[in-house]
């Protein structure tokens, strides 16, 4: 008889060639509470709790999928993002807590408005009075756009990608999570014939940044199931979609707008003067919650 210990053990050792061992109980954990409704806390009481034939294959037909290195997002089709339920396929890449961060950045830099009272400059909250205009370049599975503008009412956001099979993903997730976002199939490298005079509070990109030498030291589950568009660039020139974005903000930023970029770490420096020589007077580096340089806020 299989208990939820032992099969948890099963899925030690026939992923341990794959994963750490902390990282393969965190993905139990996933498909356990997915497929059978057991949390965490409850596994931890009930590890000798028997599986039933109809449990069991369903946890077994899992891990033989993951022993495939096929990611747990795209075996069980969703994927957690900044609080809300995201679809994934292979079409796009899978929400990151990295960006989750970015996300979150934005999202206390603007959810409040200052007002000049007459006891001088406050902070209040933001109504929908505010009409903020934000765009999302290279949206995937619409992540970014879809909480950014889940949590900022007040405003109208745009979200643009390459791929018409990304941006189907995308528009199920704005539905899906109760948003109106307004999707553009375009090429943001050629946003000079695309663009006219819009103008906006955020851009905010999240662009291919990890170059052909890293690509090397990647795990399987990324490099065979997640779209190489999204993620890699040319070694000689790793910075293009920076470049091109922010030439693009560069004319279509509002005067007190701001540019958000989720960076390659090892060419913040880099990304940060590249910036700056566009004519933006403001381009500050930050690390995220592991101490890594990971995005860029910049102003004109």
């Amino acid at each position: 008889m299989e208990t939820l210990g032992s099969i948890q053990q099963q899925f030690l050792q026939e992923l341990s060639s794959l994963y750490e061992q902390d990282e393969i109980k965190s993905i139990f954990q996933i498909v356990l509470l997915d497929r059978l409704g057991i949390s965490k806390a409850k596994f931890l009481l009930e590890k000798d709790m028997v599986l039933d034939a109809q449990q069991l294959h369903s946890l077994q037909q899992v891990l033989s999928q993951l022993k495939s290195a096929k990611p747990v997002q795209h075996i069980l089709g969703k994927a957690p993002f900044y609080g809300m339920e995201f679809l994934v396929t292979e079409d796009t890449l899978i929400p990151r807590p990295e960006t989750e961060e970015l996300v979150d950045l934005i999202v206390k830099d603007f959810q409040f408005i200052a007002k000049d009272l007459q006891s001088g400059i406050k902070k209040i909250p933001a109504d929908e009075s505010v009409n903020l205009q934000i765009i999302d370049i290279g949206t995937g599975s619409g992540c970014i756009a879809i909480a950014l503008q889940k949590n900022l009412s007040h405003a109208q956001t745009m979200a643009v990608e390459l791929s018409p099979e990304a941006i189907a993903v995308a528009k199920e997730n704005a539905v899906k999570n109760g948003v109106d976002i307004n999707f553009r199939c375009l090429d943001i490298l050629e946003w000079e014939v695309v663009f006219q005079d819009e103008e906006f509070d955020i851009i905010v990109s999240n662009p291919p940044y990890i170059t052909q030498d890293e690509k090397k030291e990647m795990h399987d589950n990324v490099l065979q199931f997640e779209p190489h568009s999204a993620l890699f660039v040319e070694d000689d020139a790793p910075l293009l979609f920076y470049d091109h974005i922010s030439s693009f903000a560069k004319k279509h930023l509002k005067a007190d707008g701001v540019l958000y970029f989720e960076i390659n770490q090892y060419l913040a420096k880099e990304t940060q003067d590249m910036i700056f020589k566009k004519g933006f007077s403001e381009v500050r580096i930050i690390n995220d919650l592991n101490g890594v340089p990971r995005m860029i806020k910049a102003k004109k």
